[in-house]
């Protein structure tokens, strides 16, 4: 059976699933907001608990950071990220996440060759190109004395 162009054309947008671009952004706009939201909760509550300022910021990274971590180890977390996408990865909480999933999935692997190996496949290269362009940015900084 010969199809042409435009016969082949028409099966792959009928095969083909619609965009849901708008929805998969209102889903990612909703879960990043309620996680800073729920960060900017509990640097309130932090702070009327009589943590200065610097300490409550501290506090609420440790919490998010641990809540996550938490989250993930339940399977929590990967029905948040599958509704909210990018939303769930930005804030802080994703990078927890994408510590503690590989450390979750190779942990049969045994603690050295598996959790302590596998543990940064994820957030390894954010890391790495995270701080190789904070280096670049302060060199040239420095250069040109933009501070």
């Amino acid at each position: 059976m010969k199809v042409t162009k435009q016969e082949y054309s028409n099966m792959a947008d009928k095969a083909s699933p619609g965009s849901k671009t708008w929805k998969n952004c209102l889903c990612a706009f909703l879960v990043g907001g309620l996680i800073c939201t729920l960060g900017q909760l509990l640097f309130n509550v932090y702070r009327n608990a009589g943590l200065e300022t610097v300490d409550a910021r501290c506090a609420v990274s440790v919490t998010l950071v641990g809540a996550a971590a938490l989250l993930t180890a339940l399977g929590v977390y990967d029905n948040i990220g599958k509704f909210g996408g990018a939303g769930s990865l930005v804030p802080i909480t994703g990078f927890s996440n994408a510590v503690v999933s590989p450390a979750i999935e190779f942990k049969a692997e045994g603690h050295i060759m598996g959790i302590g190996a596998k543990m940064f496949v994820i957030a390894g290269p954010v890391l790495v190109f995270g701080i190789t362009a904070s280096i670049v940015y302060g060199i040239i900084a420095f250069i040109f004395h933009l501070y």
